[in-house]
């Protein structure tokens, strides 16, 4: 009788987390789609963009890093709002303000107004993505937390996979009333995120009173696991808000956060650059279709990766191993001007960033819960941010004098080699199975 409950009980497990990914991982995959369209479409503007508004290298960089000081200075805030007003309110109001934002965007007149735009952007969209790392913890176990996430954030590669193509025909093709294709990119890739912050507010389920898609026996259940984890991690470390915010480990994990981010926005934004440098006969068009190769291969690859990741209930060595793969691709660029290796080097770029994502923003959860977690998190990626911002203007600096993009990118290689050190330097808690 107890091994039939056993399996019953199970059985019901099993059946409410696939019902809870099949009900709101499509959504959130969504709205990261568009958000990260919105982030990184700066990257292939630039390609008639700067010629236009007379933008230099070094100005790019700040064009793209000042993002992040807006996301920096409200990311702590609007996550902590987002744990008290809820997920559905405060999700789709930070979809809705950057989505006109982005729009507004495609109307600058001067690079001074290019710098505002970006800041602005970057405060608009502060707290989505920490917002959804916290949401996912009121749903997922931590045995499901490195493939949920990874399962979200493939929504980075698959917006390359579909923007770089994308962007590269706006360029070549969209000139409609006499306005500039780099200014259609920006305007037409801007509406999407209104429309998905209306969306939003009717279809997501802030909390688990709110899941009608779900039974009474299945809320039960996941609300007693996620109890059981709750009473583990707050017997273990009990943390206010406060205390998240000066935790030893909390600073670790956001300053491999930060040497992440440094090296992950060289490619995004970067990268379109690079591969126009390969050859002056490439259209925009085309440029696209080759920026779509890495992204492409990264999106396979980092869901395996996560898999193995929670299956063994490790994360160091599945965060360590590929950013570190990443940092190698870096240098190698360097060093090669052929297209085709320059593209699978860009490849493995991809595949090392994108598959670091679902173990490390797993390791939160580790020790984080409730208003902690909130906090903890947020820090996590409100130190990231300041990587983003540093990154693009060191490389942009470093792009204007000798060697061009490429001296720049072993910023990008140094930096993912440091994240790779840290990493492997954290305790490894994930072999703590949780029932």
């Amino acid at each position: 009788m107890a091994v039939d409950e056993t399996f019953v009980i199970s059985d019901l497990g099993t059946a409410t987390i696939r019902k809870l990914r099949n009900r709101i991982l499509p959504l959130l995959f969504l709205l990261y789609v568009v958000a990260f369209l919105d982030r990184i479409n700066i990257g292939f503007a630039a390609l008639t963009m700067n010629s236009a508004l007379h933008i230099t290298s070094s100005q790019f960089g700040l064009v793209t890093g000042v993002f992040f000081l807006g996301y920096f200075l409200l990311e702590i805030p609007s996550n902590l709002l987002l744990h008290k007003i809820g997920a559905r309110v405060w999700i789709a109001r930070i979809l809705i303000s950057w989505g006109f934002i982005a729009v507004l965007t495609g109307f600058v007149r001067s690079t001074p107004q290019l710098y505002a735009a970006r800041f602005l952007l970057g405060a608009a969209e502060a707290g989505f993505f920490p917002g959804v790392l916290l949401y996912l913890t009121y749903w997922f176990r931590r045995r499901e937390q490195a493939r949920v996430i990874a399962l979200f954030m493939v929504a980075v590669p698959i917006s390359g996979i579909l923007g770089a193509p994308i962007s590269g025909l706006i360029l070549d093709h969209v000139h409609w009333l006499a306005i500039s294709s780099w200014r259609w990119l920006l305007i037409l890739e801007g509406f999407p995120a209104v429309l998905c912050g209306i969306l939003t507010y009717f279809a997501l389920p802030s909390r688990l009173s709110e899941a009608a898609f779900l039974t009474s026996d299945e809320k039960a259940w996941i609300e007693a696991a996620l109890a059981r984890e709750h009473e583990e991690k707050a017997g273990q470390h009990p943390m206010s808000a406060w205390q998240a915010l000066s935790h030893g480990r909390v600073w670790h994990l956001a300053l491999i956060s930060f040497a992440f981010q440094i090296g992950i926005y060289a490619m995004f934004f970067w990268m379109p650059q690079a591969i126009r440098g390969l050859s002056h006969l490439y259209s925009n068009t085309t440029i696209g279709i080759l920026g779509m190769i890495p992204y492409l291969t990264g999106a396979v690859v980092m869901i395996f990766v996560s898999r193995s990741s929670d299956h063994k209930m490790e994360r160091r060595y599945h965060a360590a191993i590929p950013v570190a793969v990443a940092g190698l691709a870096f240098i190698l660029l360097g060093t090669t001007a052929i297209p085709w290796i320059s593209v699978l080097l860009w490849s493995f770029v991809a595949i090392g960033v994108s598959s670091f994502t679902g173990p490390f923003w797993s390791m939160p959860n580790e020790f984080l819960t409730g208003v902690s977690a909130a906090s903890g998190i947020a820090l996590v990626t409100s130190i990231g941010s300041l990587g983003g911002f540093v990154g693009p203007y060191a490389i942009g600096y470093l792009a204007k004098g000798s060697g061009g993009i490429s001296k720049g990118l072993m910023v990008a290689a140094v930096s993912l080699f440091t994240a790779a050190c840290l990493a492997l330097l954290l305790p490894n808690v994930g072999r703590r199975e949780v029932s």
